[in-house]
């Protein structure tokens, strides 16, 4: 606020601030005049109105009826609190169209033409708020004839029973129903990636729109090919009366192309047309399905749309509009978690803001920022819970240690190294004449190591192979590197590696990123999710969050995390169940020797992460500074940022620098400039704010980077499983450790354990749930279990009874097999069976080494024993001791 404000009255803040704003949005100002026939007043703001306890500055009249009490101070007085006085003289109205709690009017406002602060008085349980500007008469119109309390009431009526939702789907959705009940302005929904947010949102607006809560609902993600999906999936959403959503509501969208769909998908949603948003019709109910870049651009213009990495533009066709603040009743925000720019942080949060709407954010992560904008999550259903609950699948841990991403590379003197410009890519090759060292976050930035890239995908290919031929299928993977920079790209080296490793032909392997140099890479993405090929794509951060890949089961983590929600995102890509495969997990490996892991492994909890401090542009560091604001401190930042930049000069930049300050020298200013502010303080302001030398303190010229590759370096690569117990990450023979002491602690209390390790004979289907749901929430999965008892006793395909007994009196471990073929030979040994009955051990065989248990139900559930005639051939065959029979088989597996 410049000086010159400080000395503004109230009256000259009217007429320069407020005024014009009530007059852009179509209210016509007028006096106050004896006699006024107010019925007359369809669009006015009549000034010094009377009321029995003084004159109200402003009172809004729409089609004749007194609406709005408007209290204004001067522009340097804060007015959340002047609603004190507007509610004053709402009181001590004469005429009036009604009563709401005292007050004779419904809606009142303070404002100092900067800030706009709104209370709509109707309900006791609302709360005063602050507006990106004032309501127009039609909103106000609007406003007023629309009953909030019957809207509830139907909504709270209908039961919140939709077709294929999930419970926690189903609480969600009545979470966000009674925030809003509750007059809450803001909420958060947390589900973990995979659970459906987007199915629940869609079951969320439908109600909402029925009920009539709302009328014009927005849903706002942040990447185009996201809002394509979205608007998919509302278009596919089938409605209770058996209707597709956009035949019971209009669904708009932005304009999108059709890569940006999946194949096979059925889309014939409209574009939005303008006058939706600039001219808000109360006889429209809709949703718009669009990025938050694009509201952006129509709020702001083009210059604030966001910083694009992922080759998902959005700047096309979109153009700045004039929308009033109530366009929306709703906003929905997806992936609301989002980490950006603090330029970017601050466009979002103005799109936000600007519109007088209920928001709901979703996230699977959330962060501070997102938790201080929409409160405490009114719904949580984390990972873990998702995992127990058998709707995502957990992951397996592989540790990869390497002596050059764990401790970085040293180039002795004389070794022969290929030096590469990374603005040309021109390559020579030289002779160190001195010897020289880079530590680990250096390695593929200023130095890579072929040997060290080939040696690590060569162990990645290891355990894929060994999964190929266990489970008779290539797991898609997805490997994270550290870059993909023009000439020295992180990514193409791994891309070139895994085609000559792997040797399945130039398709087996595809890079995804958003270098300009990968075509159609929102294509690729689709075919990475539904064709047999790629198995393998090498990306930076495109797929990193918002894209499902079901079938996605190694997940290699090449470069370093420092973000927990950018973690637990990226392992999101993994969670997803699979059940054209029958996936029942996904493999992290971690190549930085499980440090990653090790960091991160309060990851399933939805800890809150603050975000990194923004930046302050160097120019508002600056503004400060000539304000007097803080301006010790903003000195102390400017002259870090001076030496930051000393340290990255080149000499040229040097030379820009002599034609404002001596010698160019840019660290002597630094050192100079707290004196220079004391003893000079308008000479050295005129200095700092030269635009032009403000110019070059953000875009000075920096010396040429130079990119090694070290050939002859030689890495030590080697890998581990390593499996979770808690918060705790064991080595095989520790993890199979901790089971032992497990069960030898809780055998006694535990009804499934005394079954297997005492009762035979109560061994069913039933207690192996059971006992799987027990160790599953015990950190112990059968899975896991499998694979350690393979690793250290190399046993393969040891049945859960068997890890039970071994555990608690070593005994001999069984393989599934092994162990049905002793309960069959201790069952039917010494029995002669005919052919018929023969085949039919065959069948019950075969199903026992799928599920383990036999039921009387089986036989007509499973398709090997209906296909063959189900219960009745069985009990033709065995008799009237069928069921003793089976009871047998039972006790005779447990045994």
């Amino acid at each position: 606020m410049s000086n010159s404000n400080l000395f503004e009255s109230e009256k000259i803040t009217r007429k320069r601030r407020i005024d014009p704003r009530l007059q852009q949005l179509g209210w016509t100002i007028m006096p106050y005049v004896l006699g006024l026939d107010t019925s007359a007043l369809t669009h006015h703001a009549v000034e010094e109105y009377p009321t029995s306890n003084g004159p109200a500055d402003y009172a809004l009249f729409v089609e004749g009826r007194l609406l709005g009490i408007l209290e204004a101070k001067k522009v340097t007085v804060s007015t959340m609190n002047t609603l004190e006085q507007a509610k004053r003289y709402a009181k001590g109205l004469v005429h009036s169209i009604g009563t709401w709690n005292g007050y004779m009017v419904p809606f009142l406002y303070s404002s100092n033409g900067e800030q706009v602060w709104f209370l709509d008085v109707r309900d006791g349980a609302n709360l005063s708020r602050l507006l990106a500007d004032f309501h127009s008469p039609h909103a106000l119109k609007e406003l007023f004839n629309r009953n909030f309390d019957i809207a509830l009431k139907r909504l709270q009526q209908t039961p919140n029973d939709g077709e294929f939702m999930r419970p926690y789907q189903k609480h969600a959705v009545q979470a966000i129903e009674d925030a809003i009940a509750a007059r809450k302005r803001k909420m958060l929904v947390a589900m973990a990636t995979g659970t459906g947010k987007t199915f629940m949102a869609v079951n969320s607006v439908y109600r909402l729109l029925k009920a009539g809560v709302a009328k014009r609902i927005l849903f706002l993600v942040d990447r185009k090919s996201l809002a394509a999906q979205t608007a998919v999936s509302f278009s596919a959403y089938a409605t209770p009366a058996g209707n597709k959503f956009n035949q019971e509501y209009e669904l708009f969208s932005q304009r999108f192309r059709r890569e940006d769909f999946e194949e096979g998908d059925k889309f014939d949603i409209n574009v939005l047309p303008n006058e939706y948003l600039t001219r808000p019709d109360a006889t429209k109910t809709f949703v718009y399905v669009a990025t938050i870049q694009r509201m952006a651009i129509n709020l702001l213009g083009k210059a604030a749309v966001f910083t694009d990495d992922n080759n998902d533009s959005d700047q096309e066709d979109g153009d700045k509009l004039d929308i009033p603040i109530h366009a929306f009743d709703i906003i929905i925000a997806d992936e609301c978690h989002r980490g950006y720019t603090s330029q970017d942080a601050s466009v979002w949060r103005t799109v936000l803001e600007y519109f007088d709407a209920i928001k709901i954010g979703l996230t699977a992560t959330p962060a501070a920022h997102t938790v201080g904008y929409f409160g405490e999550p009114v719904s949580r259903y984390p990972i873990e819970e998702a995992i127990l609950d058998g709707y995502l699948v957990d992951y397996n841990a592989v540790k990869i240690n390497s002596g050059v991403r764990m401790t970085g590379v040293f180039l002795k003197e004389g070794e022969q190294v290929e030096k590469v410009n990374p603005q040309t890519g021109q390559l020579s090759i030289e002779n160190l004449d001195d010897e020289r060292a880079y530590d680990s976050t250096k390695v593929e930035r200023e130095i890579t190591v072929p040997d060290s890239n080939r040696k690590i995908i060569q162990e990645i290919a290891r355990y894929a192979l060994d999964f190929e031929r266990e489970r008779g299928r290539f797991p898609k993977t997805l490997i994270f590197a550290v870059n993909d920079v023009s000439h020295t790209s992180h990514a193409e080296q791994l891309v070139t590696l895994c085609k000559e490793v792997f040797n399945r032909g130039d398709d087996f392997v595809a890079k995804i990123t958003g270098n300009p140099n990968v075509d159609r890479p929102l294509q690729k993405i689709k075919m990475f999710r539904n064709r047999p090929e790629p198995k393998v794509v090498v990306t930076v951060d495109m797929l990193s969050t918002g894209v499902d890949i079901p079938a996605l089961e190694f997940i290699v983590f090449l470069r370093p995390v420092k973000s927990r929600i950018l973690w637990e995102q990226m392992l999101g890509r993994g969670t997803r169940r699979c059940n054209e495969i029958n996936k029942d997990s996904f493999t992290v490996f971690d190549c930085f020797d499980g440090t990653l892991i090790e960091y991160f492994k309060d990851v399933s909890n939805f800890k809150f992460e603050a975000p990194g401090t923004p930046t302050v542009p160097i120019e508002e560091i600056i503004r400060r500074i000539y304000n007097n604001e803080d301006r010790d401190y903003n000195v102390g930042v400017l002259v870090k940022r001076l030496r930051r930049i000393e340290k990255t000069m080149s000499a040229e930049a040097r030379q820009d620098f002599a034609a404002f300050i001596p010698d160019g020298d840019i660290g002597a200013f630094a050192n100079a400039l707290p004196g220079l502010i004391r003893n000079d303080f308008g000479a050295t302001m005129k200095l700092l704010n030269n635009k032009e030398f403000q110019r070059k303190l953000v875009a000075y010229k920096r010396p040429p980077q130079t990119f090694y590759i070290a050939r002859e370096q030689e890495d030590t690569v080697y890998s581990e499983p390593v499996f979770s117990v808690g918060e705790k990450y064991l080595k095989p023979a520790d993890y199979l450790t901790a089971f032992a002491d497990f069960v030898k602690t809780h055998k006694a209390e535990i009804e499934a354990m005394k079954v297997v390790l005492e009762r035979p004979h109560g061994w069913n289907t039933q207690v192996l749930r059971d006992l799987r749901k027990l160790l599953l929430q015990n950190h112990f999965q059968e899975a896991d279990l499998r694979k350690a008892h393979n690793l250290v006793y190399h046993k393969s395909l040891v049945d859960i009874i068997s890890m039970i007994k071994h555990a608690d009196k070593k005994e001999p471990l069984l393989s599934v097999n092994e162990r049905i073929d002793k309960a069959i030979d201790r069952v039917f040994g010494n029995q002669i069976l005919d052919s018929a009955q023969q085949e039919w051990l065959a069948y019950i065989r075969e199903h026992l080494v799928t599920n383990l248990t036999l039921e009387e139900e089986d036989f007509n559930d499973m398709p090997v024993f209906e296909n063959h005639g189900g219960l009745g051939r069985f009990k033709k065959l065995f008799k009237d001791n069928y069921k003793v029979l089976i009871n047998e088989i039972n006790a005779a597996i447990a045994a």
